[in-house]
């Protein structure tokens, strides 16, 4: 497909779309699509950057006279013209596209209807604010956002939550590796953040608390600060004034690998947030824009962060550190509960099936599952081939399926088709049905056991297949294991057929791909 991605960054914008839609794009890339951007020229843009990963920028022309936002919340200010203007501009550099994703606060619905109707594309939109779209897919990796919060066409396809969370595919491979890692130093490793830009200078403020630390209690400290930072100079005089435990960083081309040799961060909410707790690394959060608050106010909720306002640094910082080295071990469990750093994969299974290249899909069980999940469990012909076959009470399998999802080690997973339904004489529609349940039970460091079945009514089907298939998309990087009956021959073939290896007559493995 040709894929078109619209976003911006800028001194106003900062870098966060930009650098989300990257790892988009990339993953879209590896999968064949032909991906470009369009994106306005402005102070602090990231279109040298996007080039230098390899991809084509369209430039929009930049304003003669800048327009400055008068808060942090003023989006329409970001795009420095009217959404017309930029619909238009946009147009001007493209003849065709078969997808539109667009990344920007200031670009409305309005903006995706005219470039629908223009282009005859579908529109993937990147949203945090629960805004009306017209869009055949929305996006929204806020923690704890539902799906109902959006009022959309019937045929719009919503995706909500971290479990959707745009992170490099490096942090799934990384989160392996700090499973194990749950001891907190006596000096930790600390990673201050304060996003691309940091606006108000927060880095600077957050040093200068922290040196008032004892030298032997203060944490070592890595800053990560480009010099596309309007405060970059005075942030740098600083570090190198203080060797001795903070260590300063343009750019890293592996964030993952950086982050996993953290033990606690400081930095802004954001796409960050969801990069920290994959990897289970607690922090001290510092809203600083009027977007970030609804992510503080969730994070916050959930426990897996303290939260720090800019004008309180200077006042609280310091005994909301100690707080969290106290809590470091229940914060960190927290964390690791929010995000997988498989989300990625999850929006490229969902971009394959709303262009119809794609009919499977793997989402996440819930307690609302429990009910179908026994359902199929008390039905012979699953019993008949399971490792187990007594048949469960109710009592004792809510007990362990609630038990289950429980685990930040484990992935339950509730495989769903597209089904065609009759729902009126002549009147088909195509609907998502659970047909399924795979799961990875963790064994070890990035070793996991599977258990797999389908519902009876979805037989015959080839969905085991193509559900193995999608584990190996969203988990190549672990090693998988499969105990099968030499009885059970339908499941001994999928095996075979997906790759596993076969070690004795009824343990198979795949290995990382």
């Amino acid at each position: 497909m040709n894929i078109v991605i619209r976003t911006d960054a800028s001194v106003h914008i900062g870098s966060g779309h930009v650098m989300r839609c990257l790892v988009l794009a990339q993953g879209l890339t590896l999968q064949g699509h032909q991906v470009s951007f369009v994106c306005r020229s402005q102070t602090s843009d990231l279109i040298a950057f996007i080039e230098k990963k390899g991809f084509c920028v369209y430039p929009l022309a930049q304003v003669k006279t800048e327009i400055i936002p008068a808060t942090s919340a003023d989006y329409a200010a970001w795009l420095q013209v009217s959404w017309l203007q930029d619909a238009q501009d946009f147009l001007s550099h493209l003849d065709s596209a078969d997808l539109v994703i667009v990344d920007h606060y200031a670009l409305n619905k309005a903006w995706q209807q005219h470039i629908k109707q223009a282009l005859d594309c579908k529109i993937i939109v990147i949203d945090d604010l629960v805004r009306e779209h017209a869009a055949d897919l929305i996006l929204d990796q806020t923690l704890l956002r539902l799906k109902s919060e959006y009022e959309t066409a019937d045929d719009a396809k919503v995706l909500t939550g971290c479990d959707f969370a745009l992170l490099n595919p490096q942090f799934s491979y990384y989160r392996q590796q700090v499973l194990v890692n749950d001891v907190l130093a006596l000096r930790p490793k600390l990673l201050l953040s304060m996003g691309g830009i940091d606006q108000p200078n927060a880095t600077l403020l957050v040093l200068t608390t922290l040196a008032a630390l004892p030298k032997s209690s203060r944490p070592l400290v890595t800053i990560l600060l480009g010099p596309r930072a309007p405060h970059y100079q005075q942030v740098k005089t600083f570090c190198l004034q203080h060797t001795d435990w903070v260590t300063h960083l343009d750019f890293v081309d592996n964030m993952a690998e950086l982050m996993s040799q953290q033990q606690i961060a400081i930095g802004a909410p954001g796409t960050t947030s969801w990069e920290r707790a994959c990897l289970g690394i607690p922090s001290i959060i510092v809203p600083l824009a009027e977007n970030q608050q609804t992510i503080s106010r969730k994070l916050v909720a959930v426990e897996a962060v303290y939260k720090v306002e800019l004008d309180e640094i200077t006042g609280h910082l310091l005994t909301t550190y100690q707080t969290l080295l106290q809590n470091w071990s229940g914060l960190r469990a927290n964390n690791l509960k929010l995000c997988d750093g498989s989300g990625l994969k999850r929006v490229l299974t969902a971009i394959a099936h709303l262009t119809g290249t794609a009919n499977v899909q793997l989402r996440f069980a819930t307690g609302a599952d429990i009910k179908q999940v026994f359902d199929w469990q008390c039905q012979p012909s699953t019993r008949r081939y399971a490792l187990n076959r007594q048949v469960p009470t109710w009592v004792e399998h809510e007990q362990w399926m609630r038990c289950k999802l429980l685990q930040q080690q484990n992935y339950f997973y509730v495989i769903t088709m597209t089904d065609n339904i009759s729902v009126d004489v002549d009147v088909d529609v195509d609907v998502d049905v659970d047909v399924g349940v795979v799961r990875l039970d963790y064994i070890t460091t990035a070793e996991y056991l599977l258990s797999i079945f389908i519902a009876p009514d979805y037989y015959n089907q080839g969905i085991a297949k193509r559900a193995l298939a999608l584990l190996d998309k969203l988990h190549p990087s672990i090693t998988i294991r499969a105990q099968v009956l030499t009885t059970n021959l339908a499941s001994q073939r999928l095996f075979t057929q997906a790759g596993y290896q076969r070690l004795t007559a009824e343990a198979f493995m795949r290995h990382p791909c």
